[in-house]
């Protein structure tokens, strides 16, 4: 198990690849791991990401409030949304935000990442779907964002970027490139006539594959509500599947008129 100063290398460590990858400019990017229920490690504001060493890196708590950081450093403006993801997701154990250029490009169009055309991406994501805009530091983001996080592991942020979130921080940061990739591969794919994509059979066969490695997180191989009654689920429906998804779980929280206003936003972000 590591310990945190080890935590706090890997932390610098990922920040140099996202970096090194383009997938942020300047100072842009956040990212996070939590300790604990109450402590959380996340990057400072204000700094590059590439050039990051254990001292730069912040504690909070669960609320975001300074646990520690050293002078002249502190935590991510973006750390609410972080710590939406982690009450919101309890299997999450790291936050990457970042700027990939292909990925963020989509999220600009208002495109969501949902044609299934590569194996990897299908298995391993499933759909990318986009949260609606929100002003980066404040509630906005956290609130445009929860309605995907029990569904999805990869969300594209309107206008903004890209958030992922997984069981440790190197798989978080590997589901980011994974968007970066299946958004480069499909937009060079846009440019010489458009993908061909899988059939409703060999998506199926996919997500078989991914149920039977027990991947963790969510996917919609296990969530989608055609596939739960048996029907061919999920990449074909454009990701629609996320707005049934959400309001069948927003069945008897609150009421009818809440479950309609949740469904409409959502499909309308997804494009449907």
């Amino acid at each position: 198990m590591q310990n945190e100063y080890e935590i706090k290398k890997e932390m610098c460590e990922i920040g140099r690849r996202v970096y090194n990858r383009g997938m942020v400019a300047a100072n842009d990017g956040n990212f996070s791991v939590k300790l604990n229920d109450h402590e959380f490690l996340c990057t400072p504001t204000g700094v590059s990401k590439g050039f990051m060493t254990p001292e730069y890196i912040c504690k909070v708590d669960e609320n975001g409030n300074v646990l520690q950081a050293n002078k002249g450093f502190r935590p991510s403006s973006e750390i609410k949304m972080h710590m939406r993801v982690y009450q919101k997701r309890p299997d999450v154990k790291s936050v990457v935000h970042a700027h990939p250029l292909y990925a963020t490009t989509f999220a600009i169009a208002g495109i969501p990442l949902t044609q299934p055309i590569m194996p990897e991406a299908v298995i391993a994501l499933g759909c990318v779907p986009i949260a609606p805009y929100g002003t980066p530091s404040t509630m906005e983001i956290p609130d445009a964002v929860e309605p995907y996080l029990e569904h999805f592991d990869a969300v594209l942020l309107e206008n903004h970027g890209a958030l992922t979130f997984s069981d440790s921080l190197l798989a978080a940061y590997m589901k980011m490139e994974s968007v970066e990739f299946y958004a480069q591969l499909l937009w060079q794919t846009m440019q010489i006539g458009g993908p061909q994509e899988f059939s409703e059979e060999q998506v199926q066969r996919l997500y078989e594959i991914r149920r039977q490695m027990g991947l963790p997180g969510k996917h919609p191989a296990n969530l989608c509500p055609n596939a739960q009654a048996g029907k061919p689920s999920c990449h074909t429906c454009s990701g629609s599947c996320g707005s049934k998804t959400v309001a069948s779980s927003t069945v008897g929280n609150t009421d009818a008129d809440l479950v309609a206003s949740i469904t409409k936003k959502v499909m309308e972000q997804l494009g449907m």
